[in-house]
């Protein structure tokens, strides 16, 4: 299947974590239009994650967002974890999955971090045919997710961008467009956010991150433990502008405020977007 114009719109909603679990059971708040689930969290036997998992997705749509995948490494793909994904798909009958453009580790090591790739071609046909296999395994295409990222290599032959855009013309696959990274690494990297934007094709972006992150002077790291700022919900104005609708999430991973502080941030998101999505 080629990517269309005809993207799914889910509204917006909420990374999924465990200090929310009970209180959206208990509310089921209206303003939640979905949930994304990080995959890992869930790739168990049972306990309590497939217990609350499997009470809030009788109430929500749910999203499968891994971090595991090392799309990016140099070895072979990991077809233990991949089978366990697919119990999981299987499960929740997510609405799609996703996970990063990046490597997270060697030698069937994994060092449980994001790792930017070089942008040359190589890496580019490397990405797009893992991409291609992942998705012939599993059966369906899958969001792809720029990083926030703090080094570049010397072999780079490309923007960013059309790193992104190129990897998914090639794998046929969509992306997962992260304003706040884009915003973190521009600012990191010193290049124009816009321009950023003006080079993504819109018919495969099919969702929004939205987060915070720690500003230490002369470079921002992407933690997701502060509030959304000012510069960020600017720079999703502009992507709501020229993307038109696209679904959107907040992500909150440290220093998490109660369920209504985040409903309080997804109402803004909304806010902002919705005047561009009639």
């Amino acid at each position: 299947m080629r990517a269309t114009s005809d993207k799914p719109f889910l509204g917006f909603g909420l990374g999924l974590r465990t200090e929310h679990y009970q209180d959206i059971l208990d509310t089921k708040p209206q303003q939640i239009d979905w949930l994304e689930i990080i995959s890992e969290n869930y790739m168990v036997d049972g306990g309590k994650p497939l217990y609350y998992l499997d009470a809030i997705r009788a109430h929500y749509p749910m999203v499968m967002h891994g971090v595991s995948m090392s799309l990016g490494s140099t070895d072979p793909l990991n077809y233990e974890y991949l089978k366990k994904l697919k119990k999981l798909i299987n499960r929740v009958e997510p609405e799609w999955y996703s996970d990063h453009l990046c490597w997270t580790g060697i030698g069937h090591k994994n060092m449980h971090d994001l790792l930017p790739l070089p942008y040359t071609r190589e890496a580019v046909d490397h990405l797009a045919d893992r991409i291609s296999r992942v998705q012939d395994y599993l059966g369906r295409q899958m969001l792809i997710e720029n990083l926030s990222s703090y080094i570049t290599y010397h072999a780079d032959a490309m923007t960013e961008w059309e790193f992104l855009s190129t990897i998914a013309e090639k794998a046929d696959c969509y992306l997962l467009l992260d304003v706040n990274n884009i915003y973190v690494s521009s600012f990191n990297h010193h290049f124009d956010p816009i321009e950023y934007l003006d080079g993504i094709p819109a018919q495969r972006v099919w969702q929004h991150h939205l987060a915070g992150h720690s500003n230490e002077g002369n470079l921002i790291i992407d933690t997701h433990d502060h509030d959304i700022i000012d510069p960020v919900w600017a720079l999703y104005e502009e992507t709501a502008k020229r993307l038109g609708p696209v679904s959107t999430m907040i992500e909150r991973d440290g220093n998490i405020p109660p369920l209504s502080s985040v409903l309080e941030e997804l109402e803004q998101a909304r806010r902002i977007a919705t005047p561009y999505y009639q």
